[in-house]
């Protein structure tokens, strides 16, 4: 028989805190956003929801400097492929880093390795160079294609496949007439659904949030969700309700993809403490 602890009170009145803290600046965001701009700097802050978070938004996706909507659009699009890309690869390299024998595989994977030491802010200028060759400036592809495959991403499913997925399984598969994709798609993929929920998270959120690259080659007429937050602060006028209210709007598909996102997130966690 089973004797559980009882938690403390401490250590509820720790996570009530640790939530509260956590959630308070979300809260604030949807309070300025439904405020006007004379209240912004009123002190005490005011703490309580207003009446024009609908004019507002309004405002936010008719500002003709932000093309919000389109930005929206666009982030939507370039992440969801960026993140089925990253998944659907870095599940199928760590499967074959983990589990497959073939000559230079070690080499491969210190190669793939390698490219993470290396900031992103250094590869700018020579991967817009390719773009302006390709012909891809101000286009939605430029956004997309540089990030399709993830050395991160491959790493975490190798090192994943390597505990999640016995050899017996795949060698069972392969008696039974399995070719090596089918093996990939029917069994290893199955096992790998925690930690591919755990990596399209984390994807989803850094396209997502992607800002540096899309304002080197996009423009102002087709941006990403980032881009377009960054048009509503330019200007002689700074519309703090504005921004909040395009900041909350762009802050929801995140909690959507964490909320749908959080089963495997948990079921890997919990998957991890069994074996453990």
């Amino acid at each position: 028989m089973t004797v559980r602890k009882s938690s403390s009170p401490l250590v509820h009145v720790t996570l009530l805190a640790a939530i509260a803290l956590s959630a308070f600046p979300l809260y604030w965001l949807f309070v300025v956003a439904s405020r006007s701009n004379d209240v912004v700097g009123d002190w005490p802050p005011p703490l309580v929801p207003g009446s024009n978070l609908f004019d507002n938004m309004n405002r936010l996706f008719e500002a003709e400097n932000a093309h919000f909507l389109k930005g929206m659009v666009n982030s939507a699009i370039a992440s969801l492929t960026i993140t089925v890309s990253v998944v659907f690869f870095s599940t199928l390299a760590g499967f074959a880093f983990a589990k497959l024998r073939f000559r230079g595989k070690n080499f491969l994977l210190i190669a793939i390795l390698g490219t993470m030491m290396v900031p992103v802010q250094m590869g700018i200028i020579p991967l817009y160079m390719i773009m302006v060759e390709f012909g891809w400036t101000n286009q939605l592809q430029a956004v997309i294609v540089p990030f399709l495959v993830s050395a991160f991403g491959i790493f975490l499913m190798r090192q994943y496949a390597e505990r999640a997925v016995p050899d017996e399984l795949i060698e069972a598969a392969r008696v039974d007439g399995c070719s090596t994709f089918r093996i990939y798609w029917t069994v290893v993929l199955p096992a790998l659904r925690p930690g591919a929920g755990v990596l399209a998270l984390f994807t989803f959120m850094g396209a997502w949030n992607e800002f540096l690259w899309p304002l080197a080659v996009l423009e102002q007429d087709n941006p990403t969700v980032q881009f377009a937050l960054n048009q509503l602060s330019t200007g002689y006028y700074t519309d703090y309700t504005l921004m909040f209210s395009g900041a909350l709007v762009a802050t929801l598909p995140l909690l959507v993809v964490f909320v749908i996102s959080g089963r495997q997130i948990i079921g890997g966690i919990m998957e991890g403490a069994v074996k453990a």
